[in-house]
């Protein structure tokens, strides 16, 4: 006599449970933790050379925020990356699909992990941030702040680290995703610098150009400027992350 499992009665696992265990993954291994350490480390530290360096005039909020960007927006990708590929090199990605079989609920579930890892990073550089224009603060260093400082920060920090993902979810292999990650807009941002007919171009194509009034603290941009970032983002970002999506519904488990 064969048994048959019925499971068609089986709750599904909740979503926010599936974030939850993306967020609980991303500090389960080595790596995973010490490149979540190293991003506070080294924003408090950055943090604390600006303070001791920088002339009184010169220790303001939006100075300080400015210079969390930096670190962070070169780690935050590596935490995105990491956050897709970890699994793959571990070998663990067969039992997070046997456990969950639809696979995009779980990309779904480490967007949102990404995501909420992109928020605490900025929070935390707001809290440093705060913390070293009280102590030794130029006069009226808070004078310029507004939310629009904060949204500028915050979107910066978001999209860098879905960028980051995206390209996890293509090359699901963390090496690989890191060196085109920052070889590939780099080396776009040099030829369309160099080549004339793309300077007036450079704006629509290359994410980093369309970025730099971010970088630079503006929060007025012009229409024109967020149609150059929303474009960009659309070529850098968002097509990445839809072709890394098929990637990995179709990508064979080993």
């Amino acid at each position: 006599m064969t048994t048959t499992l019925d499971i068609t009665g089986t709750d599904r696992v909740p979503f926010g449970r599936l974030v939850g265990i993306e967020l609980r993954k991303s500090a389960d291994t080595r790596a995973g933790r010490w490149l979540l350490i190293a991003i506070a480390l080294i924003t408090a530290a950055i943090m604390v050379i600006f303070f001791a360096v920088a002339d009184q005039s010169d220790r303001t909020f939006s100075n300080f925020m400015g210079i969390a960007a930096s670190p962070q927006g070169f780690l935050l990708p590596v935490l995105g990356i990491m956050l897709v590929t970890s699994e793959w090199s571990q070998r663990t990605a067969m039992v997070t699909f046997a456990l969950e079989p639809s696979r995009t609920r779980v990309i779904a579930a480490k967007t949102v992990a990404a995501l909420v890892l992109g928020a605490a990073a900025f929070a935390a550089a707001v809290v440093l941030g705060v913390l070293c224009t009280l102590f030794g603060g130029a006069e009226g260093a808070f004078d310029q702040v507004d939310l629009g400082t904060f949204a500028t920060f915050f979107l910066l920090q978001e999209l860098t680290v879905l960028q980051g993902l995206a390209y996890g979810l293509i090359f699901l292999n963390t090496p690989a995703a890191i060196v085109t990650f920052f070889v590939l807009p780099i080396a776009f941002s040099i030829v369309s610098s160099l080549v004339t007919w793309m300077h007036d171009a450079a704006p629509w194509i290359d994410l980093g150009t369309a970025q730099a009034p971010l970088f630079e603290g503006a929060v007025d941009l012009s229409g024109e400027q967020w149609a150059q970032l929303a474009t960009t983002a659309l070529i850098w970002i968002v097509l990445p992350y839809v072709a890394g999506w098929f990637r990995v519904l179709r990508a064979e488990l080993k």
